[in-house]
């Protein structure tokens, strides 16, 4: 009977048991898996190689290192475009690297990288050698710093690795093997390594898959990985757009309200990624990706200018459009692209409405207000980054020009085209003239002029004079007196008298410094200008020299040089 109470426990035990829990599936490799491409899969082309990348490659693989073409140059040239840049990636740390190269540089301390600097001048081109980075672990990482860069430099001293309390990283700069270099970084495809002396892509997370179908995908968590970095939320937009590439679903989850972490990073930085944005050689439709994901507004200062106000002012648009599509054409067509230009497009409609503002409060004189007018706007949308170095001050000198096309006088003309800056400042009137803020005879002129000889410039002066008047005269008297009365205030000088106290002629314009106007035949004063005979400059007095040994006292001649005394 015990027997049978114990074999009944024992079956009713085994019956409501809970089934055993299955196998848990082991998580992916966060590493991933190690996949080489060969040549006859990938096609590359191998004369879109820049030589001195492979160069750097081939010298650090001699010493016995491991070395690769790395990220964005591998994809672009899986996409058959010629990267711009080139960046090399190895086992070797910066200091061995740098030991390896006559002209290397260490840089950077948040990633610490080495710079292998080929040629000089204008034409140097520079190779970025990085380290392969450690993967860390979350057991592995130090406490947060508190603060950040600026504020917690001391804590940061001898650390090479360091997070905020956000989690962004301050300091990266563990060594560690490839693969856990290809999870460190932010997309798949930008994690490809290519070795040019065996034509084999190394691909650890499906990048040439991702390349192939045009996606951008975050390797690992994207949140995790944003709050790493923050900028990498610009970076997302920027590859959109320059790469026509769709984001991924579950990378673009976070990016918006993840945005508010880029307040965190330094304004340098940010700063920096804006112009890389706008210099893509796609501007205008990283302006719309960046309205596609919501980040169009608090991102940049600058860009609130432009997408805020931009369509509610027609006039800002077009030529904001004309700006960026002017940057595009030239970046497609290998041409050099200054930020300053781009940006004083981007800012000028502020400039015009401060300066509008304050001549209207203050009557301040023109050019006093224009330039209190570009003060202001630099506080407010640029701050301190760049307003005090040459991006600054290039930008100021195109806005300050701009007045200064008006006035068509001969010597103001030639000294305006003669300044450094004149083409980017006429670069910027042509601009408003296509967006229909000037007339455009205005912009056509300047560049005839910038064309012309002296004698072409002259006559360029002359009949813009003759058709000033021509339009005062059909004008009517009326109009001509109002334009008088808008005219700004010159002082009076004082009226010369003639010769022996007679009256000059009032039909005669007296100009009364005649030296300044140099030779008549070589600037002609017109039917109704003359000089006034009294008022001939006094040839210049000329001392003789007395001969060698001649003790007289030397004798001062009014005698014109040239001329004989008449002895």
């Amino acid at each position: 009977m015990i027997k049978k109470f114990i074999s009944t426990l024992f079956r009713r035990s085994k019956a409501t048991a809970p089934a055993p829990a299955p196998e848990p599936t082991p998580p992916a490799s966060v590493t991933g898996r190690r996949v080489e491409v060969p040549f006859e899969k990938h096609r590359m082309d191998p004369a879109l190689i820049d030589e001195r990348a492979t160069r750097v490659v081939s010298t650090l693989q001699e010493a016995g290192f491991e070395a690769y073409i790395v990220g964005g140059a591998v994809r672009d040239l899986l996409l058959g475009h010629r990267p711009k840049d080139f960046d090399v990636a190895t086992n070797a740390t910066p200091a061995q690297v740098k030991a390896l190269f006559r002209r290397a540089f260490i840089i950077g301390r948040r990633f610490q990288l080495v710079h292998v600097v080929f040629g000089r001048g204008r034409e140097h081109e520079v190779i970025e050698v990085s380290t392969f980075r450690a993967l860390m672990e979350p057991a592995e990482v130090a406490p947060p710093v508190r603060g950040n860069e600026r504020t917690s430099k001391a804590e940061l001293v001898g650390k090479s690795h360091a997070v905020d309390a956000s989690g962004r990283v301050l300091r990266d700069n563990v060594w560690g093997p490839q693969d856990e270099d290809a999870a460190r970084r932010d997309f798949t495809i930008n994690a490809l390594y290519y070795d040019p002396a065996r034509q084999v892509v190394i691909d650890y997370h499906h990048g040439i898959e991702d390349v192939a179908k045009r996606v951008l995908r975050m390797i690992g968590d994207p949140s995790a990985r944003f709050r790493e970095d923050p900028v990498r939320i610009i970076r997302v937009v920027r590859f959109a757009a320059k790469l026509g590439f769709e984001i991924e679903p579950h990378t673009r989850a976070p990016m918006r309200k993840m945005a508010d972490l880029l307040a965190n990073v330094p304004a340098s930085r940010v700063f920096d990624e804006m112009i890389k944005l706008l210099q893509t050689g796609h501007a205008l439709a990283s302006l719309e990706e960046l309205r596609k994901q919501g980040l169009h507004r608090g991102l940049f200062p600058i860009l609130d200018a432009v997408l805020d106000d931009a369509h509610q002012h027609n006039g800002r648009e077009k030529f904001i459009q004309l700006a960026l599509s002017d940057t595009d054409r030239r970046v497609s067509e290998g041409k050099p692209v200054a930020p300053s230009f781009m940006l004083a497009c981007m800012l000028w409609h502020d400039v015009l409405h401060r300066w509008d503002e304050i001549r209207a409060a203050t009557g301040a004189p023109l050019m006093p207000a224009l330039q209190e007018a570009v003060d202001a706007v630099f506080d407010a949308r640029i701050g301190d980054i760049s307003g005090r170095g040459k991006l600054g001050l290039d930008m100021r000198e195109m806005w300050l020009m701009q007045p200064r096309f008006e006035r068509r006088q001969f010597a103001a003309a030639v000294t305006l085209a003669e300044q450094p800056r004149f083409r980017a400042g006429f670069d910027f009137l042509r601009l408003r003239a296509q967006a229909g803020e000037i007339d455009p005879e205005l912009s056509q002129w300047w560049e005839a002029f910038s064309l012309a000889d002296d004698d072409e410039r002259r006559e360029l002066v002359e009949q813009c004079r003759r058709d000033e008047q021509a339009r005062r005269a059909a004008a009517g008297p009326e109009a001509a007196a109002s334009s008088e009365a808008a005219a700004p205030k010159r002082r009076r000088r004082r009226k010369p008298s003639g010769a022996a106290g007679a009256p000059v002629s009032a039909s005669t314009l007296v100009i009364a410094d005649a030296s300044a106007l140099g030779d008549p035949a070589e600037a002609p004063l017109g039917p109704d200008v003359s000089i006034d005979p009294a008022l001939k400059p006094r040839p210049m007095r000329r001392r003789r020299r007395p001969a060698k040994g001649d003790s007289t006292v030397a004798v001062v001649s009014d005698t014109p040089p040239g001329s004989s005394s008449g002895s």
